[in-house]
C-alpha cells in the first residue's frame, strides 16, 4: 500500500494491485500504474523510491527508467510497473495475468488519504 500510496502522490492513474501469490513463484505482488507522460512515470518511481528508502527498504534492480515508457522497480516481494497510458493499454499486464486477483482502487477509497 506504501507504493500504491507514493505513486497516488505523483499523479499516478488507474493504480491496480496483482496478488501474485497463486499465479505466479516470481513474486507476490505487482503494482502497476499508469503515467501521462516520460517525466511523469520518472517522478512516480522517483517517489516510490524515495518512500521505500524512508523505510529502509531498498529497490533490488530499476529498470527502463532512460526512456521511461515503462520502469520496472524490483523490490523483492513487490514489483512495480509504471507505465506511459498507451504502453500499459498495449501490454495489458491484468489480463496476462488474469488468475491473479485485481484490486483497483482509489486509495481515498480505502482510507489512505
Amino acid at each position: 500500500m506504501l507504493i500504491a500510496k507514493a505513486a497516488e502522490e505523483k499523479k499516478g492513474k488507474k493504480i491496480a494491485i496483482l496478488d501474485m501469490r497463486k499465479a505466479s513463484d516470481i513474486t507476490d505482488f505487482f503494482v502497476i500504474c499508469s503515467a501521462s507522460s516520460d517525466r511523469r512515470a520518472k517522478a512516480i518511481a522517483d517517489n516510490i523510491i524515495e518512500k521505500l528508502a524512508e523505510r529502509n527498504y531498498r529497490v533490488r534492480q530499476k529498470e527502463g527508467y532512460v526512456q521511461a515508457l515503462w520502469i520496472l522497480l524490483d523490490c523483492g516481494d513487490v514489483v512495480v510497473h509504471v507505465f506511459k497510458k498507451d504502453i500499459r493499454d498495449f501490454y495489458n499486464l491484468e489480463k496476462l495475468w488474469a488468475d491473479a486477483s485485481v484490486k483497483t482502487h482509489e486509495l481515498q477509497a480505502i482510507g489512505l488519504r
